[in-house]
């Protein structure tokens, strides 16, 4: 019965962040196995060197790697390295969408999907992403730095960001200055607009 409770509180510790659209666990995974119930796609950010066995291969992945697995793939969950297992709830309601629709520059795409996307989020220390929006979106941070955001409609914000901090942000139209002394760095899976969550490619 010890032993019970003892493993319920470590699987709560591993859980970051669950609500409609995503389930977040770190160095553990809740959606290894194909067709789990309530785990449609499954995304995993390194955190940490590590080797990721799946879909019939394996890859070396290092920090901040990603990689993506349809509903029908499993995988083997790295046992002694850090990352992060994002698993898209299938049916989630419709990603809300910000006013205006305008692709964010000097970004590095990772993987583009029927649902959600994937993008490595770069910014180096004193530069600037000109106006640009996001919709619905879980966030990763890898590094951490200070950044001057402009948003539509609101205050001007400064920023600090915490490494292998998760979270789930709302829509929003803004500007971004990185005004720390270390690079942007971090994983961004970003939901297409209006679109139900989907348990196909």
């Amino acid at each position: 019965m010890i032993d019970l409770f003892l493993s319920l509180i470590l699987a709560a510790d591993q859980v970051v962040l669950d609500n409609e659209y995503v389930h977040v666990t770190r160095s553990a995974s809740w959606c290894a196995a194909a067709n789990t119930p309530d785990c449609g796609f499954r995304v995993i950010v390194a955190l940490d060197d590590l080797v990721l066995a799946g879909a019939g291969s394996s890859q070396r992945m290092t920090r901040g790697d990603v990689a993506v697995f349809q509903p029908d793939e499993s995988y083997e969950p790295p046992a002694s390295s850090a990352f992060i297992e994002v698993a898209i709830k299938p049916n989630h309601p419709p990603a809300q969408f910000p006013t205006a629709t305008i692709a964010p520059q000097k970004n590095a795409l990772c993987y583009d999907g029927k649902d959600f996307f994937v993008f490595e989020e770069r910014l180096a220390p004193g530069d600037t992403r000109p106006r640009h929006s996001h919709s619905e979106r879980v966030v990763i941070q890898l590094n951490q730095t200070r950044l001057r955001q402009w948003p539509d409609g609101g205050d001007v914000l400064l920023i600090e960001t915490t490494p292998e901090r998760v979270s789930f942000n709302s829509p929003v139209v803004h500007a971004v200055q990185n005004v720390g002394d270390t690079p942007l760095r971090g994983i961004v899976i970003e939901f297409k607009p209006g679109l139900v969550g989907t348990t196909s490619k």
